[in-house]
């Protein structure tokens, strides 16, 4: 109403993440209520062919905020948050649920722009030993990538993946070598982005693109 200006006759588009959009009308527009009319239901498909969860250690600031919108954008089927050893920012008990649920309005206002009408879920913040521990008792047949600039692969070295996708990556100043020993130890393949070192909030969005682009519906 406030951004677009909108009043009583005007035709939205309404989404409720079941998989489909709602036409209706505003019948009503006041200062502190908004009543519609739903008049139809379609079913609209928008959701990459592609199942990746970022599993992205949590950046300080507003990076983590930008990570979680454009792995929205780009397709991100769910978002594992994830406490790593150089991570700026340290997260417990209310204050992690707060900011779980914080992640998941930036979910819901990303869904919103992009036109997805499913909401991917942000999993509850994670120890990255616990993670890896659940990774490795998994059999489910995934490929699992661990953004690295100290490998010497590149995304398009690897076939196509015939399941889902799971995607670690890392804080500020990425994993410390232990962890990408453990994370390999469980499963994850490292993969490189190029000869550049790229920031936290710039790898998971990167890599989520070219990933869509070799794989996905890019």
């Amino acid at each position: 109403m406030r951004v677009l200006r909108l009043k009583a006759g005007d035709a939205v588009v309404l989404f409720n993440g079941d998989g489909a959009e709602y036409a209706a009308i505003i019948s009503e527009a006041g200062r502190d209520r908004l009543a519609l009319e739903v008049t139809g239901r379609t079913a609209v498909d928008r959701e990459s062919p592609l199942a990746v969860t970022l599993a992205q250690a949590v950046s300080g600031g507003e990076r983590m905020d930008y990570t979680v919108q454009k792995a929205v954008e780009l397709g991100a089927a769910a978002i594992q948050p994830l406490t790593a050893e150089r991570s700026v920012v340290r997260l417990q008990g209310e204050r992690a649920a707060k900011r779980t649920e914080h992640w998941q309005s930036v979910v819901v206002a990303s869904c919103e722009q992009c036109g997805r009408n499913r909401l991917p879920q942000v999993l509850p913040l994670l120890a990255f030993d616990a993670y890896l521990a659940g990774q490795a008792a998994r059999r489910d047949g995934a490929l699992r990538l661990m953004l690295s600039p100290r490998s010497a692969r590149g995304l398009r070295e690897f076939d196509r993946p015939a399941g889902a996708i799971v995607l670690l990556a890392g804080p500020e100043g990425g994993f410390s070598p232990p962890e990408e020993r453990a994370a390999g130890q469980a499963g994850f393949l490292p993969a490189r982005l190029g000869p550049r070192v790229l920031r936290t909030e710039t790898a998971a969005v990167a890599a989520l693109a070219a990933i869509q682009t070799l794989w996905g519906d890019f």
